[in-house]
């Protein structure tokens, strides 16, 4: 499915981002010391805005000595098998209709969700953390695609959620994801507040893994089976509105992969 997700919204430039995080208050914008830092614009310093989304509303916070810094991530699109099954669960391997364990490399996601405010960024507890994926041979459950050639409706593998804890952190066992036509490798998540009501906050957007891993990884069972994958990050459509502010740096561990993702959201006009 090559039109798996399209861009959401137009994308600002660095210029554009900073005029209207001046305009939203000099508090933020003092927070994000780090976009000041940074050299000539490239596609890591864009921000995709949805209306009516806010400009500010999406920052990434990474740990200093003093406070956090502060990096524009983009926004991405929720694609077309997004499904708010309200699966509460950590281990989301599991397909719940019959026990099994979809086959993978394993791989353990965790999230530690901040908001950023005047003074920094802080523990964001209570959000809700969905993420779903296709499977090793590119599969999605809870679907019928013709173009893919299958049908899983009435499953939920690889799909679930958490809500954070007082540290603002989830985390989730999964597998390496697969790939399929027209797409690099990719995990979605959403980010929500207040989950059950119109008002709350949301956020959606993909996460990336490094092309030399994948290669490592999708050389063996069961991925291998699928054949080479046809698209790599830098030729994928969505990769390329600021894919490389969410790339995950999965390291080795006891025969899988883990990685930790730390996103601040500025919740001011949520």
């Amino acid at each position: 499915m090559d039109n798996d997700d399209r861009p959401v919204g137009r994308i600002l430039s660095r210029r554009e981002f900073l005029t209207l995080m001046a305009a939203a208050g000099g508090g933020i914008l003092a927070a994000c010391t780090g976009l000041e830092s940074q050299s000539t614009p490239t596609q890591a310093n864009r921000l995709v805005v949805s209306p009516p989304i806010p400009a500010t509303q999406v920052i990434m916070a990474t740990e200093s000595a003093n406070m956090p810094v502060c990096v524009v991530r983009p926004e991405m699109t929720e694609g077309p098998y997004f499904l708010d099954d309200q699966l509460d669960r950590s281990d989301i391997r599991v397909e719940p209709s019959n026990g099994s364990i979809v086959e993978g490399m394993p791989l353990v996601l965790t999230f530690n969700v901040t908001q950023v405010g005047s003074d920094g960024c802080a523990p964001l507890a209570g959000a809700v953390v969905d993420i779903w994926h296709c499977d090793a041979q590119g599969v999605y459950s809870g679907f019928t695609d013709q173009a893919e050639g299958f049908v899983t409706e009435g499953m939920q593998f690889l799909r679930g959620y958490q809500v954070t804890d007082e540290n603002g952190t989830v985390q989730f066992t999964t597998i390496y994801p697969g790939w399929y036509t027209g797409r690099a490798v990719h995990i979605h998540f959403k980010i929500r507040t207040e989950a059950a009501t119109a008002s709350g906050y949301e956020f959606t957007s993909q996460l990336f893994l490094d092309d030399d891993l994948t290669d490592q990884v999708h050389a063996q069972a069961p991925y291998a089976v699928k054949g080479q994958r046809d698209r790599r990050n830098a030729d994928d459509g969505i990769y390329q509105n600021g894919g490389d502010q969410l790339l995950l740096d999965a390291t080795s561990e006891n025969g899988g992969y883990k990685a930790v993702f730390n996103i601040g959201l500025d919740l001011s006009n949520a």
